[in-house]
């Protein structure tokens, strides 16, 4: 088991849940933009380890990020379709302590995945209807990822970093307790609103936070945290759904929601 078991960046259970939702900064594939990230106050970075992405991070610069940051970020690596073998090997060379898995990994490779490295699992779903929101729900993991099914011509291989947004109304009938990450087109210009409208556990952006695939825009970076920031007063006032008294810990137990959270499982 790698060093995956030991997460950053946690509250303690007796700490008050956040008044925002957490940040995750995917699509890094340099040591400068992990570490602005990790300043501006980023809750995990995502660096992706699937050879049809414009974003891929090589094993040489993944080595230098996790060095540089461990105990200081969640390190979640990003995989589509991996090997067991492949994906354990990687979390032990890296110390990743969150894996998300974008592609068709059933829920028994998903907890194959947790037991053999130790680090906490996202399985990512992309939506392009209900059916999609409703078939997370069988994945008894840490996170569960919403994405957006590319619908651009030419986008139909992407797994995450499409640009695009889908509709956020399908998270309505959203049953499961899970904690949710919000991905998909966000980007500092409306992640405002799908934080009040969703109230995610956490919230990503890749190419909405970028100048180049794999590169970050710093101005862009900025606005995209000060945008999350602005949410804390009407997530307070509404009562913060999906934030948790703490996160969900490596045994892949559901956290319990608190502050009103909505007894049809909006809430994560």
């Amino acid at each position: 088991m790698s060093e995956a078991s030991q997460h950053p960046s946690g509250p303690h259970p007796s700490e008050p849940p956040p008044r925002t939702p957490r940040v995750k900064i995917c699509g890094i594939t340099d040591l400068d933009d992990a570490e602005l990230a990790v300043e501006l106050g980023a809750w995990a970075i995502g660096m992706v380890f699937y050879a049809g992405s414009p974003r891929r991070c090589s094993l040489e610069e993944a080595q230098r990020i996790t060095a540089a940051l461990r105990r200081r970020v969640e390190l979640c690596g990003v995989f589509v379709n991996p090997s067991l073998d492949d994906l354990a090997q990687r979390a032990e060379e890296l110390g990743l302590t969150l894996l998300q898995l974008h592609g068709d990994e059933g829920p028994s490779f998903c907890a194959e995945a947790a037991r053999r490295t130790g680090a906490r699992v996202i399985k990512a779903r992309q939506v392009s209807g209900a059916g999609d929101v409703r078939d997370l729900e069988r994945f008894h993991v840490d996170f569960h990822l919403l994405d957006t099914r590319a619908g651009a011509p030419g986008g139909e291989d992407l797994r995450g970093g499409t640009g695009e947004t889908f509709d956020w109304s399908l998270l309505e009938g959203r049953r499961s307790h899970t904690p949710l990450i919000l991905s998909g087109g966000l980007a500092p210009g409306n992640v405002a609103e799908a934080i009040e409208r969703v109230r995610p556990y956490a919230v990503d952006t890749a190419s909405g936070t970028e100048r180049a695939p794999g590169h970050k825009d710093e101005a862009r970076l900025r606005a995209f945290f000060a945008a999350v920031a602005t949410t804390a007063a009407t997530v307070a006032q509404a009562g913060p759904v999906q934030a948790l008294q703490a996160d969900p810990g490596a045994d892949g137990a559901d956290a319990t929601p608190v502050d009103g959270a909505s007894a049809q499982g909006a809430a994560a």
